[in-house]
């Protein structure tokens, strides 16, 4: 059995390595591969998968909205959201959408965030995730800040949230944006793209993007004495929950979160 990722770029993705040693773990004989998809690819590419062996899929920038829109069906939380992460294949080849980035969030903070100020960088689909997620978890506030302030104000409206027109004082900042992913920005560089200027680090600090050294942002947040959580914990907890979707098996997910922290 075959699932994949698909993205665009998708090369730096650790999602093989931690759902194959998933797979590994439980006994079953499947397959996790890279799947690099243009956008004007995406439609006819995952319609073919299921004739293709694939049980499933997960889904990365920039494809998370097309994901949605395409699907034969809707989890809850993906149709709220506006955005899916996760793709499973019927047998007769339907495409049924989820999100798990939500509630793999939530899990991979190990906090209750409700009475916080939350600010959430970004207004793509990881950054719809965690808005709707902190919504509905209870945050004192949501804030979205985008580059593009129009989308920032749209998703606000949208989730029924505020749009901040610049970042600032917070108790929990989130970065669901790209800004380190592709090139990694590094230094002020790096807080200058997310507007950071100026701006203390908050108690807690969470970057969606993961490399092999801490980001500039989490380089920033622990100068600063908050406590963070790397973008590597998040992917790990939203893709034990995609096994779950895929294997209707409980995920391994020490396993996973050894194979996300290996270097091989």
């Amino acid at each position: 059995m075959l699932v994949g990722v698909l993205g665009w770029p998708v090369g730096h993705s650790r999602s093989p390595a931690i759902q194959n040693a998933a797979f590994r773990e439980v006994g079953l004989d499947w397959r996790y591969v890279r799947l690099p998809v243009p956008p004007e690819l995406f439609d006819e590419t995952v319609r073919a998968l299921p004739m293709s062996g694939y049980r499933g899929a997960n889904v990365t920038i920039p494809h998370k909205h097309a994901a949605l829109a395409l699907a034969d069906e809707r989890s809850a939380a993906a149709a709220a959201i506006g955005a899916a992460n996760t793709l499973l294949f019927s047998e007769e080849g339907k495409v049924q959408a989820d999100n798990t980035d939500a509630p793999g969030f939530l899990a991979a903070l190990d906090e209750d965030p409700a009475g916080k100020r939350a600010l959430v960088l970004g207004a793509g689909g990881a950054g719809r995730a965690v808005t709707w997620a902190l919504r509905e978890a209870g945050a004192a506030e949501v804030a979205v800040w985008n580059r593009t302030p129009e989308r920032a104000a749209a998703l606000a409206d949208e989730l029924g949230v505020r749009h901040a027109e610049r970042p600032g004082a917070c108790d929990l900042l989130v970065n669901a944006t790209s800004v380190g992913l592709e090139p990694p920005l590094r230094g002020d560089e790096a807080l200058h793209a997310l507007g950071l200027d100026g701006v203390d680090p908050p108690p807690m600090v969470v970057d969606l993007v993961y490399s092999e050294e801490p980001t500039a942002l989490l380089e920033w947040a622990r100068r600063g004495g908050s406590r963070t959580v790397d973008g590597l914990e998040v992917l790990v907890r939203q893709g034990a929950l995609s096994f779950e979707r895929w294997t209707g098996r409980e995920a391994p997910l020490e396993t996973m979160r050894a194979a996300a922290l290996s270097r091989s």
